[in-house]
């Protein structure tokens, strides 16, 4: 797995094969930036789901002013944190937590680009997290969520709507916008 664009591109990424992650394969993140590639500039970022932070080390690579990594699995942190230091990354924050506990813990922070990948199917962790996200009011104005799934998700949201809506193989790509963006 490798960085596509930007900074840090062709640099390998470590920690795809972690268990219990599932990274996003490179024609659909490939796909999600080339949709998203006028958000990231001077973006916050929260990959809430990390996983090997794949999203995130591309945003970062992208010119995102600051990327928060979130997973609960500690072997997935461990791996972002070696990763950061192999390219030399300043502008991150790893939190090593539930999803819950960790936007509790983020609940004063705004974000551009939030990045909703969990690896456990038929769950309600996107529907929740989008909800948190709306409700506490984390994202910018001009703020996007990024959602991967592979089962039926929520998609009706006040204040958002979706900008894009794709199938890849047996995963979904699914983007939300603010409703009162231009």
């Amino acid at each position: 797995m490798r960085i596509i664009s930007g900074l840090l591109k062709g640099r390998v990424i470590k920690g795809y094969d972690i268990e219990g992650t599932r990274p996003t394969m490179d024609r659909v993140k490939e796909s999600i930036f080339s949709t998203i590639q006028n958000y990231v500039p001077d973006a916050v970022v929260l990959d809430l789901f990390s996983g090997s932070g794949n999203l995130g080390f591309e945003a970062i690579s992208n010119y995102a002013n600051k990327c928060y990594f979130v997973d609960k699995n500690k072997k997935c942190i461990d791996m972002i944190n070696e990763n950061i230091k192999l390219f030399n990354i300043d502008n991150a924050s790893v939190i090593n937590a539930d999803y819950k506990d960790a936007l509790t813990k983020l609940k004063d922070t705004k974000f551009d680009i939030v990045f909703l990948d969990p690896p456990y199917k038929n769950s309600d962790y996107i529907d929740y997290s989008v909800k948190y996200l709306v409700d506490n009011n984390m994202i910018n104005d001009k703020g996007i969520i990024v959602c991967e799934y592979d089962s039926d998700i929520n998609k009706e949201y006040d204040n958002l709507e979706i900008i894009k809506e794709k199938k890849y193989g047996d995963k979904f790509v699914l983007i939300f916008k603010n409703k009162l963006q231009k």
